[in-house]
């Protein structure tokens, strides 16, 4: 998997889900939302990385931690232990915040991007 967000440009919005503990309740509680939600994000072109201080995975699963310290460095500002980070189709930072963010809020969030309206068009024909 690629370290290099910038590689999902105009294929897909990032959401990245940063933690200093990933046995937090914070934590454990944001992916088990976005696991109840996988179709909303599967529809929105969501790919969610989880990001500890010094390895990253991509996806919701258990999958295989690369180590790396390159995307908690580069993205991590809060002093808050947790931090999520939503990046746009066009690469740009869309919403950062240091709590759980619920999917409702999240799809309101996007479903108002001129790129989401423009492809809900599409859907429709």
């Amino acid at each position: 998997m690629s370290q290099n967000i910038a590689s999902h440009q105009w294929e897909n919005r990032v959401l990245l889900v940063l933690t200093d503990d990933t046995d937090t309740t914070t934590f454990q509680n944001q992916i088990k939302e976005f696991q109840s939600h996988e179709n909303g994000l599967t529809d929105r072109k969501l790919i969610v990385y989880q990001i500890k201080k010094h390895s990253y995975t991509v996806g919701l699963k258990d999958e295989a931690w690369q180590d790396s310290s390159k995307l908690y460095k580069t993205y991590k500002t809060a002093k808050a232990p947790f931090e999520i980070i939503l990046i746009g189709l066009d690469g740009g930072i869309k919403l950062r915040q240091s709590h759980i963010l619920n999917c409702e809020e999240l799809f309101k969030t996007i479903d108002v991007m001129p790129v989401r309206k423009e492809e809900l068009r599409d859907k429709k024909y």
